[in-house]
């Protein structure tokens, strides 16, 4: 399949994740005061997007707090910086394995809880998008699994679709596409669907190109796609999207350095991003063009 650049890109910034970085660098962002302030921030520098966890304050540790999501949202929107705002939907579906001998019960660290309470912040904030994880992997640690089982996507999926908050499905293997498709089939998803590319996460799509483009080329001709990989990585992944016609995310959720030995913030990490795109000839789009490529309402502050 021949390559189509994309000439209109939009840059996602990943704020700050849920994984254990919140000790590698200091810049990783904690407080919901400390994460409204990086996304405004990494806005400014050109993302049009923030897609933003949260965090305990104290510790850094991943939270579903809803009162720190209604904190994040009410600063992102009340600061006068234009940004559509992601929230991710990802947490509450940790489980964690005892020994291989003695796989049950399941570790106290695991997370496991229902569609309605994992969608229960979403349903709160109301963000222009929120995540949808399209499937069930392991996922780097020896006894984790994500898991996404078909109902409980089918039930988060509608959840979020008749509360009219757009799903950007992440997609971290090509099975996670196909099933988002059948998600598309039986009208969980409208048809306008959004994609997020998981490149790199063990152990899901390796980040090699072949396996790229064959993630590339099953997503469907309709569909609003955008990739990533980690660490050093993440750039080459920035040229990569756009050169085979899709969109980039960049932040300190996938990669902590701007260079050998230099940490990252996440504006610089947008600012290199923008950079690629447009000594490539591609034009960064703002947030109002967003809303109109993918159909979203802007929300005021509650």
């Amino acid at each position: 399949m021949p390559l189509t650049m994309n000439r209109d890109v939009f840059i996602t910034c990943a704020v700050t994740g849920g994984g254990g970085t919140q000790d590698r660098s200091p810049h990783v962002p904690r407080s919901p005061e400390q994460i409204a302030a990086s996304a405004i921030a990494a806005a400014e520098a050109g993302a049009a997007i923030v897609h933003c966890h949260v965090r305990d304050p104290e510790t850094g540790a991943p939270s579903r707090d809803l009162k720190l999501y209604r904190e994040v949202t009410d600063r992102i929107r009340a600061s006068g910086t234009d940004v559509v705002l992601n929230l991710t939907a990802g947490m509450g579906g940790d489980m964690i394995f005892g020994a291989p001998e003695t796989p049950l019960p399941l570790s106290d660290k695991s997370d496991m809880v229902g569609a309605s309470e994992r969608v229960a912040h979403v349903l709160e904030c109301l963000p222009e998008i929120c995540t949808l994880d399209c499937g069930t992997m392991n996922f780097a640690e020896a006894d984790y699994v994500m898991t996404n089982t078909p109902g409980m996507l089918q039930a988060m999926g509608g959840m979020m679709t008749e509360a009219g908050v757009k799903p950007e499905i992440e997609a971290f293997d090509t099975g996670h596409l196909w099933y988002a498709k059948q998600l598309v089939k039986d009208g969980i998803l409208e048809a306008d669907a959004l994609v997020q590319l998981c490149m790199g996460v063990p152990w899901g799509a390796p980040n090699d190109m072949n396996t790229f483009m064959a993630m590339v080329n099953n997503v469907p001709a309709d569909w609003t796609w955008s990739a990533f990989s980690l660490g050093r990585d993440q750039m080459p992944y920035v040229a990569a999207s756009v050169l085979a016609g899709g969109n980039v995310r960049v932040g300190l959720e996938d990669n902590l350095m701007l260079d050998k030995g230099v940490l990252a913030e996440n504006h610089q990490l947008v600012t290199r991003a923008r950079e690629i795109i447009e000594r490539m000839g591609a034009r960064v789009m703002s947030p109002a063009d967003v809303r109109d490529k993918l159909n979203l309402k802007k929300r005021a502050p509650k």
